[in-house]
């Protein structure tokens, strides 16, 4: 027996946004159709809403498909905290990527997820998955496992709950296999992804604390399991998190209550 079909908003703002909200990490344009599939609305409601997005600028038209468009980039960078967060934090993100030309990040929490908010990149450095605005599962990365490590015991339970899936045959998929991982991270102030959300990528991260030593970020290097040496990146890793921590505890204006 079929699950029963959610209740649709009734607001043409709630279906407008059930629209933008469709588009997923690895999709670049929709067409109408799929857009109908994903969110449930008839074809007539959602082609006049689409339209009407058009014009306003939060999607743009192909050749019978549609894309997000830069205008929804330029509202996000006006979240205040996090354009804040990430202008303070990419001269440490660019000394990381100058002493090792591999992909540097600062993610944040967002739920269950980790959410990378800057990337530092070049040509040299190893192809990735992740991108700025991408989500990824936190159990499976290492800037993940270290809001999961040093947050509260109910951020863990709640990433239990959502499900430890299998990204890699590396996936850490057992809560008590994670809770002994988790233990290592608060131990050795950093974590790591040994090939656990990408075949042959690995990386290093260390938290980030505000004024009030509450863990608002993580910064990671990630890169060939055949080139980066953990270890041995992890002290620039902690060094770099800890100077960003030590700047936004001097200026009370980067990251606002």
């Amino acid at each position: 027996m079929s699950p029963p079909p959610r209740a649709l908003p009734k607001s043409v703002l709630a279906r407008g946004l059930m629209l933008l909200d469709a588009f997923r990490q690895a999709d670049t344009e929709l067409t109408l159709a799929e857009l109908c599939a994903r969110t449930g609305l008839p074809k007539a409601t959602a082609h006049r809403l689409v339209a009407e997005l058009v014009a306003w600028g939060g999607l743009d038209r192909g050749e019978n498909r549609y894309r997000l468009s830069m205008k929804l980039f330029e509202l996000g960078q006006c979240v205040p905290h996090r354009r804040d967060l990430r202008e303070a934090a990419l001269p440490y993100l660019e000394d990381l990527y100058e002493a090792t030309h591999e992909n540097v990040h600062i993610a944040v929490q967002d739920e269950v997820r980790t959410l990378f908010l800057e990337k530092v990149t070049g040509h040299r450095s190893t192809r990735t998955l992740a991108r700025v605005g991408t989500k990824m599962p936190a159990h499976c990365t290492a800037t993940g496992k270290v809001f999961l490590a040093l947050g509260s015991p109910v951020y863990f339970r709640q990433a239990v709950a959502a499900g430890l899936g299998r990204t890699t045959p590396r996936t850490i998929v057992m809560p008590g296999i994670l809770r002994k991982e988790l233990a290592r991270v608060v131990e050795r102030g950093y974590g790591t992804n040994l090939e656990e959300a990408e075949l042959g990528i690995v990386a290093v991260a260390a938290p980030v604390f505000d004024r009030r030593r509450r863990m608002i970020a993580a910064i990671s290097i990630a890169g060939s399991s055949c080139r980066l040496d953990l270890e041995r990146l992890a002290p620039a890793v902690r060094t770099a998190a800890l100077a960003l921590s030590r700047e936004l505890a001097r200026d009370r204006s980067i990251v606002r209550e």
